[in-house]
């Protein structure tokens, strides 16, 4: 089993006759997936997704994968292949292609409608290619082949990548749910077939392999939403991914069978399920959905919102239902129905919104209390099934947090994978398939590019630390008045906190030691007005930490006459 260093350097140039794999997000977290294959000097890309931010990332919107390996090469891209149309798949698509709106996309229909509808809004219409499992195409050097398999999202797709150094096989997200609700099942003769032919590396989804056992039949929530929908007296909100067909169906069905009204709350939400229903992948019985404005002429008891917000992203309509910041106001009877996952690091979140939600008198109804939940992504029992016909190989799990990465791998050494050609990668690490081996070569920068407002890449790691202070220490601004020839202090020091916690009247004592610091400086003809803020920040920054053991921003400003 092999993994990444911290020293690794550049790669070098791929040799003749070899795959190069490179994954830009996707591993060691929970999205933000796009790997990059290079053959022969042409590249493809495999998905491209955003991250969503964490409570130690104030101000961020979005984050994606860092396209500055590829910037200068983005004309040897011959597609970006999408395998579903979930936001960490496809998020970051609309902001690659600005860089170079030429690239062709390739995906299901399904797929290819949900990210043509969110370029509309960036006005970029780019070139498209819509495929189905059982095809094959060939892009550039690579030679695609599409394999249908079961996600929590329809028109999910595995590609089997031919080029003349091997076969890649990447699954994208998936799980064998044997009673799927449209009846889509993951391809598993195909996947023999190309075990029969001879997979040179597997890359596999690996998030659920800590998770014993086979994942619930999506088709089980079915029962325990009549429940509570059985149950609920006055409104019903459900809250769950705007791309999450399947869920949402089964709202709806429920809805229908008694006899409520379904409207559908949020931007993203409408967008899909509009588009998802216009395709035939969403049934809607007739006359079920109105719209938000209709609400209010209609009993409490007859009425289902859908939103989002099931990760309890701040923006969110269920977070702001909570907050009391939504026109929808969260009222005593309410049943709330958190029908998703709870993706790691969202706890803290979710579980406010949950306590928001709970204060207002809302019964909230979530995975840890009823089964409102399956996940899309295969278990450990499921995925040694998967190894076992696709025998692998090399495998290289992606898709996951490390503790994943290695119990995927774990799971596939004991199916036979050799532990040597068994790979744990981490993000810009680059990985070549040379004469039917895999190995890591060396890493390309893969850091955070984070998306604030219209902000894109602006904001560094810096900033956020800045952000985290102000936010958790609050600043102390210094002005301070002296004279250039002399160093004296002419006017000041004036002194003001903010979020710091402490009181402007409580500085008088550090005032004096900080006219005594500065007389000194003077004297000892330090006039340099940076070398003089240094000095202000320093004997602020310790009077504060040994009196308040805080550690706000300082902010000195010296102005010279």
């Amino acid at each position: 089993m092999s993994h990444p260093h911290p020293e690794l350097g550049a790669p070098p140039a791929l040799a003749p006759n070899a795959i190069r794999i490179t994954p830009l997000g996707g591993l060691g977290e929970i999205g933000r997936n796009m790997t990059l294959l290079e053959y022969a000097g042409r590249l493809l890309i495999i998905d491209c997704g955003v991250l969503f931010p964490e409570d130690e990332q104030p101000g961020i919107d979005l984050i994606l994968p860092d396209f500055s390996s590829i910037r200068e090469r983005l004309d040897k891209v011959d597609g970006i292949v999408l395998t579903h149309g979930h936001e960490d798949h496809i998020g970051a698509v609309p902001y690659l292609l600005r860089e170079n709106p030429d690239i062709p996309l390739i995906g299901s229909k399904l797929t290819l409608a949900l990210i043509e509808a969110k370029l509309v809004e960036h006005r970029i219409r780019p070139y498209v290619l819509e495929v189905a499992e059982g095809q094959r195409e060939q892009i550039g050097p690579f030679n695609c082949e599409f394999i249908a398999v079961n996600h929590s999202i329809p028109d999910a797709l595995a590609v089997a990548v031919r080029t003349p150094a091997g076969m890649v096989v990447a699954t994208g997200d998936f799980k064998m749910d044997q009673l799927p609700l449209d009846g889509r099942l993951t391809d598993l003769p195909a996947f023999a077939r190309l075990a029969e032919e001879g997979i040179d590396l597997l890359l596999v989804d690996s998030t659920n392999a800590e998770v014993p056992g086979f994942i619930p039949h999506e088709r089980d929530i079915s029962a325990a939403l009549r429940t509570v929908f059985s149950n609920a007296n006055k409104r019903i909100i459900v809250a769950s991914f705007a791309s999450h067909v399947h869920r949402i169906q089964q709202v709806l069905d429920a809805a229908h069978e008694h006899k409520r009204k379904v409207a559908f709350v949020g931007r993203s939400m409408v967008r899909n399920m509009g588009i998802a229903r216009d395709l035939g992948y969403l049934k809607v019985p007739a006359n079920l959905i109105v719209d938000v404005k209709q609400l209010d002429d209609l009993p409490d008891r007859e009425v289902v919102l859908v939103c989002t917000g099931s990760q309890g992203e701040p923006m969110a309509a269920l977070s702001r239902m909570a907050n009391r910041d939504h026109q929808i106001r969260i009222v005593e009877g309410d049943t709330v129905i958190m029908a998703s996952s709870l993706i790691p690091g969202n706890e803290t979140a979710i579980y406010r919104v949950i306590n928001g939600l709970t204060r207002w008198g809302a019964n909230v109804v979530h995975k840890g209390n009823a089964k409102v939940h399956v996940s899309g992504h295969a278990s450990a029992g499921e995925l040694l099934y998967f190894f076992n016909i696709c025998k692998p190989k090399n495998l290289m799990p992606v898709h996951g947090e490390w503790r994943h990465l290695r119990a995927c791998a774990d799971l596939g050494i004991k199916t036979g994978v050799p532990k040597h050609r068994t790979v744990i990668a981490e993000d810009g690490v680059a990985v070549d398939l040379v004469d039917g081996v895999a190995k890591i070569v060396g890493k390309v920068q893969a850091g955070y590019v984070y998306v604030d407002g219209s902000s894109v890449g602006d904001i560094t790691e810096s900033s956020l630390k800045d952000r985290r202070i102000l936010g958790e220490e609050g600043f102390i601004s210094v002005f301070v008045v002296v004279d250039s020839s002399s160093g004296k202090i002419v006017s000041g020091p004036t002194i003001q906190a903010r979020g710091s916690g402490i009181d402007d009247n409580a500085f008088g004592p550090v005032v004096q030691k900080l006219e005594e610091a500065l007389r000194k400086s003077a004297d000892n003809g330090v006039l340099e007005v940076r070398q003089v803020q240094q000095l202000v920040r320093r004997t602020i920054g310790k009077w504060v930490a040994d009196n308040y053991r805080r550690r706000p921003m300082i902010l000195p400003v010296v102005v010279e006459v």
